[in-house]
């Protein structure tokens, strides 16, 4: 039987004004079916079926009925709240109606709006506002619960209990699943969603609980999401329990949790952990005895020094090329290039390019002599051990400042440099450098040791350290106090501290100096770091003050108030402020916190990116940059060139295609003498970080584990910074991160193994150097002849072959015989061409065939040995071979590893990581043969040197003393005598 088609609802609607009820139910359930066709018609007798719903004398079905048909008009009419109010009144017809084709659409928008509806009941609920909730409301919340559980859709169920604060059906999803990957994924949706700090802190205190024992190897493969927890519930409470529960049994497994918590944990907390650390018996006091080792974070730092030093493969040419092409004497010029040099050695120790170029660097004056000092503490950064000896000709000699002139630049950056290298383990330099603050009068120097006292001791709330910074602080000196504002701060991170805050507002309404009031405005941020909501209230006093500076200040204090939280409302005032501020400074801070924000769901940063930008339709980061490296603007250019270098870092010439395109078009900028300042500092910038940390670091503002990295994220405020004051640039090494396996055994030594990486050798291999330019033969011109020279000449060399003709006829013939047969030889092709006999390829040697006809295949995996580089993409293609002796006591990351096909294209191996920011890290193995016996790399021991003058003494006295391998910046000094002879490790450059 054919369906009658409609013209027309009018028909139907006349029976909803007949007496008889059972023509008014019949009418209804003919016109639910009509409601997409002709809902424009039936609303205008919406009244009607609205009061057929409330009718005692309909059937309790008619009125279900009746209620659909109403929910359905208002739906059409775009009223969804009305809607769903019908809807919950329609009940089980609702039901029904979810199995109808066509009404999908209907269906979800209204089950959309009861989870919206649930989700603010709930939150009235707990406010008191309302005592109950609809009970129609909880049935439908009941019923999409166990559909989702129903249909193995359990991460949306998860979704709705967080929004709807419903723990106890994430509890009932685990205990029915025993998945524990579903509790990692709570953990991360309460983590990076914008949740409130009260509220995450239960959800977390919630579902800790709920994780199985850790067990090694890949039992526990949410290890890193119970490191993730800890680190965030900053509760040494739980923290210490569960190290001391892992020692008797599992003392391995300790140990790596002990790294991993180094990794994210703040100095404050791990400190309270290792003190509650007990002494332990007989048995178990060497293994807490390195925990509260591994706990200082100094053996983390160790490793990752010795291996930046190991794998170091910074290409010296490129530096070589941008000192040619710069002019040193220019401050800016010779400022771009110690930034480069130090962020392309960070962390290596390497500083064979200063000693190379001592006369290039005794061209630094005043603020770059600062600059380049400095650099010494981005190039040694770790090195703590021996920062005071390398340091220790330009720190200020005993307890004060030199009389020399411009020797106070060297001594401010060697403080600077200090607070870098013992950044993340600063306590045993903190009290030289308080009393250093204290003792020093020039505020060079008070600039320089502020920075340092800053960064060394980030994250430590000493309220020494910020009572000795105040004081400075109050001198109002302008560049002092601009130090002592970020460094109060840094020292004061995260605590949202309510006195310190307010301290610090008032003094930089009181005072006249610009650069006080950035520092103590971005200071302000740093202690609001993480609170979310505790900082709303100071974020809208800043927005709202009519100093632009302090509302530069305020944007930086919501950005990391809410780092890489995705906070829609956060994202949306900043998106506000950046098209909407009068100064041009607040909104480019608006548009770059956009990145703080983000940077957990980094895909999402350029769709926002192209709502600001005029005309580019981008898909990717680098093709929004690209253009910019050919603006206008010399500040855009710059920019780009440095965020490309940012972009690019750790990538090779197989996985990004425009590597290759950006070294040279920064190779063009900066040889180019016509190129604007501006632009040649940033491409130099830029180079330094393509290839920062000798190629083995990345740019990483999260933590292996999945948690934010402070250090990095402070560390790129700070770097942003330098568009006012360009020393502040050096802190972005803050930001590096290494990239390696570092495999440990039990002993905590490094033994020697091979793990595969499941990919082709180029699509993670070092770029290639740089190749030296080819010297041209210069041609010779003729020398100009008189004919009359030429005649006597001519008539001398004729006599002469008369008297000798017999003997040079004999020469000439045999010469003519070897010419003949050289001729011969070479007069065919070359080989690989055809065959020099007969002049066809089938009597080519089988070499010679192999070479032109078929190229190599590259192999699809190859062997890495323990201490080398992993990239964060080439994280998820690692593996350990089933019979290797040595194997990792947890996965290499959190995220649940996939067949991937070697060989893989970049882009899939790069989605595949985006949410996993660091490389394999340390990594704790159990050794499977402990008979046999076990090879080792051996560390170089670090070397005592005896303190020795800098080869050219910062304080202007004369040595005849061996040159030390110091680098002296005071151009005042006289000369000192070349350095040592001695032969470059070429070989190591491949």
């Amino acid at each position: 039987m054919v369906a009658r088609s409609h013209s027309s609802a009018a028909g139907v609607l006349a029976l909803l004004h007949e007496p008889d009820p059972l023509f008014k139910q019949h009418a209804l359930n003919i016109l639910s079916p009509l409601v997409p066709q002709f809902w424009a018609e039936i609303s205008e007798h919406i009244a009607l079926i609205e009061s057929l719903y409330e009718s005692e004398e309909l059937s309790k079905e008619a009125r279900r009925s009746a209620a659909l048909l109403a929910s359905k008009v208002y739906y059409f009419l775009g009223e969804y709240e009305e809607a769903l109010s019908f809807a919950l009144g329609a009940g089980d017809a609702f039901a029904q109606e979810a199995q109808n084709y066509g009404s999908e659409e209907f269906v979800e928008t209204v089950i959309s709006k009861a989870i919206d509806r649930y989700v603010q009941a709930r939150s009235e609920e707990r406010d008191g506002t309302i005592e109950k909730i609809d009970q129609r409301l909880q049935d439908i919340i009941k019923t999409i619960f166990d559909r989702c559980i129903a249909e193995g859709e359990y991460k949306q169920a998860i979704g709705i209990a967080l929004e709807s604060r419903r723990l106890d059906i994430i509890s009932s999803i685990y205990s029915q699943t025993r998945d524990t990957s579903l509790l990692s994924y709570a953990m991360e949706a309460v983590l990076d969603t914008g949740f409130s700090l009260s509220y995450r802190d239960q959800v977390l205190q919630f579902l800790y609980p709920l994780f199985p024992p850790l067990t090694t190897g890949d039992g526990s493969p949410y290890i890193l999401s119970i490191t993730r927890l800890l680190i965030t519930l900053n509760n040494t409470s739980l923290t210490a329990p569960l190290l001391i529960s892992l020692v008797p049994k599992q003392p391995l497994l300790a140990y790596q949790f002990a790294f991993d918590l180094v990794e994210g944990g703040a100095q404050d907390f791990l400190e309270s952990v290792r003190h509650s650390l007990p002494e332990g018996d007989e048995m178990t006091k060497p293994i807490f005895d390195k925990l509260r080792n591994i706990l200082t974070g100094r053996e983390s730092v160790k490793l990752y020094l010795e291996f930046l030093k190991r794998n170091n493969h910074v290409d010296l040419a490129i530096l070589k090329n941008t000192k040619d092409v710069l002019e040193p004497r220019s401050s800016i010029y010779h400022t771009a290039l110690t930034l480069q040099n130090a962020f392309m050695h960070a962390g290596t120790t390497s500083d064979v390019f200063l000693r190379e170029n001592l006369e290039w660097l005794g061209l630094a004056s005043n603020w770059s002599k600062f600059s380049a000092t400095a650099g010494l503490g981005v190039i040694h950064k770790g090195y703590f051990e021996q920062g005071m000896t390398i340091l220790g000709p330009y720190l200020p000699q005993n307890g004060g400042e030199s009389s020399v002139q411009g020797a106070a630049y060297s001594e401010g950056g060697a403080l600077y440099a200090l607070g870098l290298i013992n950044a993340g383990c600063g306590s045993s330099v903190a009290t030289y450098l308080r009393d250093t603050l204290k003792t020093s009068q020039g505020e060079i120097v008070q600039h320089g040791a502020a920075l340092g006292l800053g960064v060394a001791g980030m994250g430590s709330s000493s309220l020494e350290a910020f009572e000795d910074l105040k004081n400075i602080l109050f001198m109002d000196s302008a560049v002092a106090g601009e130090a002592s504002g970020y460094s109060m701060g840094l020292i004061m991170l995260g605590t949202a501290a309510t006195e310190p805050v307010k301290e610090m507002l008032q003094y930089a309404r009181e005072t006249s100096h610009e650069k006080i009031i950035r520092g103590l405005a971005v200071g302000v941020a740093f202690i609001f770091y993480g609170r979310q909501e505790e900082a709303d209230e100071t974020i809208k006093v800043l927005l709202a003050e009519k100093d632009p500076i302090l509302r530069y200040g305020g944007v930086y204090t919501l950005a990391l108030a809410y780092a890489g939280t995705s906070n829609n409302d956060a994202v949306r005032k900043l998106l506000h402020i950046a098209v909407s501020d009068t100064s041009d400074d607040v909104r480019r801070a608006a548009v770059t916190s956009l990145a703080f924000l983000l940077f957990k769901n980094p895909s999402h940063v350029p769709r926002i990116v192209q709502l600001l930008s005029e005309s580019y339709n981008p898909h990717d980061a680098i093709e929004i940059l690209e253009p910019m490296t050919k603006d206008g603007v010399d500040f855009v250019r710059q920019g780009a060139f440095i965020a490309l270098g940012m972009i690019l870092v750790q990538q090779s010439e197989a996985s990004s295609p425009s590597l290759a395109s950006t070294r040279a078009l920064y190779n063009k900028v900066v040889s180019d003498k016509h190129e604007d300042p501006m632009a040649r500092f940033g491409a130099a910038i830029g180079q330094g970080f393509i290839d920062a940390g000798g190629r083995n670091v990345t740019i990483s503002l999260q933590s292996r584990a999945g948690s934010k990295n402070t250090s990095a994220i402070v560390g790129m405020v700070m770097f942003c910074q330098f568009w006012y004051w360009y020393p502040l640039a050096h802190c972005a090494s803050l930001a590096f991160e290494p990239t390696g396996i570092i495999g440990l055994d039990a002993n905590l030594k490094v033994p020697k193994f091979d793990y595969i990486s499941n990919a082709k050798p180029s699509l993670f291999a070092y770029p290639s150097s740089t190749k030296p330019p080819k010297k041209e033969a210069v041609t010779k011109v003729a020398t100009a002849v008189l004919s009359t020279t030429a005649k006597v000449k001519a008539r001398e060399k004729k006599k002469a072959a008369a008297e000798d003709a017999m003997e040079l006829d004999d020469r000439a013939e045999n010469k003519d015989v070897e010419a003949d047969v050289e001729m011969k030889e070479s007069s065919g092709p070359k080989d690989g061409d055809v065959s020099p006999i007969n002049r066809s390829i089938s009597n080519l040697p089988e070499t010679s065939m192999l070479s032109k006809s078929t190229k190599k295949a590259e192999p699809t995996f190859e062997l890495r040995p323990n201490f080398s580089r992993v990239t964060p993409a080439q994280v998820a293609l690692i593996s350990f071979p089933s019979d290797c002796r040595y194997q990792p006591v947890r996965p290499l990351s959190g995220h649940p590893s996939t067949d991937y096909k070697a060989g893989m294209s970049s882009s899939s191996s790069c989605a595949a990581s985006e949410k996993y920011a660091g490389g394999g890290g340390i990594l704790i193995l159990v050794d499977l043969r402990p008979e046999e016996e076990s090879e080792f790399i051996e560390f170089e021991p670090p070397v005592e040197a005896a303190p020795s003058q800098p080869a050219v003494p910062p304080t202007g006295q004369t040595t005849t003393s061996t040159p030390a391998p110091h680098i002296a910046l005071d151009e005042l000094a006289p000369e000192t005598e070349p350095p040592a002879s001695f032969e470059y490790p070429f070989d190591n450059d491949a």
